[in-house]
C-alpha cells in the first residue's frame, strides 16, 4: 500500500478581486507514478452565474521543496531550488480559480470574438475541459510560484502577475483549437466531477485493498454509471485499467527497488495466488516477476 501522504506545504489563499488558489506540496515518493499535467475548466451554469468560473489545475512532479524555506537558501531565493541541497523531491499540486468579474476586463470592447474571448467573457454557454500542455514557460512561472521570496501585500502582487501569465499561456493553447466539450452531462457540474477525482485519489489510497466499482461509488457518493462514464472521460482510461496499471507500477517498486519475494508482493497487492498476480504482471510489463528480480 503507499505510504501516507507527507503533506509539505499546504497554501490556500486569495488575491483581492483577482484569483482564488491553492498551492499543495506532497513529498514524493518512489513508488508514485505521475505524468505532469495541465487543465483548463470553464464552468458555465446559465441560470446560475454566481457558480461561473474558469479554474487552472496543474500537476507537477520532480520539483523540489527547500527544508529550509523559513530562513530561505541563497539557491531558492534565487529560484535555482534544483541546486539547493536541503531540497525534497516533491509532487505539487496547484490551483487557480477566477471569476467572471475579474476575466472579463480583457475582451471589454472587443466586437469579434474568438474561443478564448468567448471564455474570458462568459459567453461561451458549455461548460468544458481541455489538458494542457506544460512548455517551458508555463513550467517556468510555475516554478516562480513554488519558490519566491515575498510576502504579504508584495506576495499579492507577484503571485497576481504570475497566474495572469498562466492565463496568458492556457488561453494561447485554445486558439484554433476545438475545446474538450463533456460528453456526460452530468460532468458540467462542478461537484461531479470533484467526486470523480476524488474517486481516482481513493483508488491510490487502496492500491492493495481492491475495491468493487460499488464501494467505491459509495465511497465518493456517486452513482455507479456516472462514475464509470466520467471516470473514463476525465482520465481517458477505465476504472479498472487505471488500478491494475498503478497496482503494477507499485508491484515493480516493491520488486525491484524494496527487494520483496513474488510472494510478499502479491500477498501485499491483494491478489488471491501468485499466477493470478504474475498473470496480471506480465500483460501489464511483459515480463513475468520473477524475469524482473533478474535484472
Amino acid at each position: 500500500m503507499y505510504d501516507e501522504l507527507d503533506v509539505l506545504q499546504d497554501i490556500e489563499r486569495s488575491v483581492p478581486g483577482s484569483v482564488q488558489y491553492s498551492i499543495k506540496r506532497y513529498k514524493k515518493h518512489l513508488q508514485w507514478s505521475f505524468e505532469d499535467t495541465g487543465m483548463l475548466v470553464y464552468n458555465f451554469e446559465k441560470n446560475n452565474p454566481e457558480a461561473n468560473y474558469l479554474e487552472l489545475k496543474f500537476c507537477i512532479t520532480g520539483n523540489v521543496y527547500c527544508r529550509s524555506k523559513l530562513v530561505e537558501c541563497d539557491y531558492c531565493k534565487f529560484n535555482a531550488s534544483k541546486n539547493c541541497a536541503e531540497k525534497i523531491d516533491s509532487v505539487d499540486v496547484l490551483s487557480f480559480s477566477f471569476r467572471p468579474s475579474y476575466l472579463t476586463q480583457f475582451v471589454k470592447g472587443k466586437k469579434q470574438l474568438d474561443i478564448s474571448d468567448e471564455v474570458l467573457s462568459f459567453s461561451h454557454t458549455a461548460s468544458f475541459s481541455k489538458l494542457l500542455p506544460l512548455c517551458n514557460k508555463t513550467r517556468k512561472a510555475i516554478e516562480s510560484l513554488l519558490n519566491h521570496p515575498y510576502s504579504d501585500t508584495l506576495e499579492n502582487i507577484f503571485v497576481n502577475a504570475q497566474t495572469q501569465i498562466l492565463l496568458l499561456y492556457s488561453m494561447d493553447c485554445m486558439l484554433g483549437i476545438k475545446e474538450e466539450v463533456f460528453t456526460c452531462k452530468f460532468l458540467a457540474n462542478a461537484d461531479d466531477r470533484e467526486k470523480i477525482s476524488r474517486a481516482r485519489e481513493v483508488l491510490l489510497q487502496h492500491i492493495g485493498e481492491p475495491l468493487t466499482i460499488k464501494e467505491l461509488s459509495r465511497k465518493v457518493a456517486i452513482n455507479e454509471c456516472y462514475l464509470k462514464k466520467g471516470f473514463k472521460e476525465m482520465f481517458g482510461t477505465t476504472i479498472f485499467d487505471f488500478y491494475q496499471s498503478q497496482r503494477m507500477e507499485h508491484a515493480k517498486y516493491l520488486l525491484y527497488e524494496k527487494g520483496l519475494s513474488v510472494t510478499e508482493v502479491s500477498l501485499l497487492l491483494g491478489y488471491s495466488s501468485i499466477s493470478h498476480f504474475s498473470t496480471a504482471f506480465k500483460k501489464h510489463t511483459g515480463i513475468k516477476p520473477c524475469e524482473l528480480l533478474l535484472r
